[in-house]
């Protein structure tokens, strides 16, 4: 029995067990992977207080970890399949074992978002990618497109022009809604060239991705972009927002209608116990800094839950 189990080690997370260890909780963190979530993609955090310049998303997050077990937190390597958190006590199935906990923080995250676009599928791995950082080394004197407009897209876009031979960045909109020290940069940049008022329509290739038919959202005409080397295959990098992780969640809690979860300023959602925080909330900002933020009150008020009971 925990007083605090927490599902997810990224950055909400991982804030989430400092403050309930620091409370003196018996406190569990449960991931099914490496502790971190996305900004593990991240090569360089530069807006979260205190970095230490050019350090990468692992590198503050090993600090992150290192810190919740210094205050105590299990962490405990598991995929949960089935939860049940109507209860006083609160149990999570995974798949090497059950846990059971007084309280509940859900710090699950999100993952990228897909197109769902004819040849999307089958060109992951081979031209298609949702992680510059994992990837951008594939593509060294080739030509990239960058499909977003928002500060993932164009911080990947950026950080691609080491490798890419040429970065454009496809937008549906004629103006970029990263913030305004990314576009600088984008714009300075003499390898990232801009397609606006554009959408992907389908992807092309025979065996690698070759080509992308877009169509322009002023006239609908469409046509085909390809290398400027004809023939050669080309890199495809997607950043159009993410879905939450909720999926084993969905109708054990209340969620928007695209799987975010409704918290109050607390933390707290519809179910007694329960707790939401980072990027698996509905929110307007999804950063690190919000995240730990999250983490930190849903801890707090965790606690001050469970001295009234």
């Amino acid at each position: 029995m925990y007083d605090v189990l927490i599902l997810g080690a990224g950055p909400s997370g991982l804030a989430a067990a400092i403050y309930a260890g620091r409370a003196n909780l018996k406190v569990g963190v449960i991931e099914n992977m490496m502790p971190g979530g996305q900004v593990l993609l991240t090569e360089s955090v530069e807006n979260y207080p205190g970095t230490v310049k050019g350090e990468s998303g692992m590198e503050l997050i090993m600090r992150f970890e290192q810190s919740a077990k210094d205050f105590g937190a299990e962490f405990i390597h598991d995929d949960i399949v089935e939860v049940e958190l109507a209860g006083d006590v609160k149990v999570l199935k995974g798949a090497n074992n059950e846990y059971r906990s007084k309280t509940v923080i859900i710090a699950t995250g999100s993952k990228r978002r897909k197109l769902d676009l004819p040849g999307e599928s089958e060109f992951i791995g081979r031209g298609i990618s949702f992680c510059a950082t994992c990837d951008g080394a594939f593509f060294k004197n080739k030509d990239v497109f960058v499909i977003g407009g928002g500060d993932a897209a164009i911080e990947e876009a950026v950080y691609l022009t080491r490798y890419a031979k040429k970065v454009t960045v496809i937008h549906r909109r004629d103006e970029l809604r990263a913030v305004k020290s990314l576009q600088i940069k984008a714009f300075e940049n003499e390898k990232i060239d801009f397609m606006w008022n554009t959408v992907p329509v389908a992807f092309i290739g025979e065996g690698l991705l070759t080509g992308i038919r877009v169509k322009d959202v002023n006239t609908g005409e469409e046509k085909v972009v390809e290398s400027s080397n004809a023939g050669e295959n080309i890199g495809v990098f997607i950043f159009v927002g993410n879905l939450p992780n909720t999926e084993k969640l969905v109708g054990h809690i209340d969620v928007d209608k695209s799987g975010f979860i409704f918290t109050d300023k607390e933390m707290r959602t519809n179910v007694s116990g329960v707790y939401a925080a980072g990027d698996v909330r509905v929110k307007t900002l999804r950063q690190v800094v919000t995240a730990t933020a999250d983490g930190a009150i849903a801890a707090y008020d965790a606690s001050k839950y469970l001295e009234e009971k």
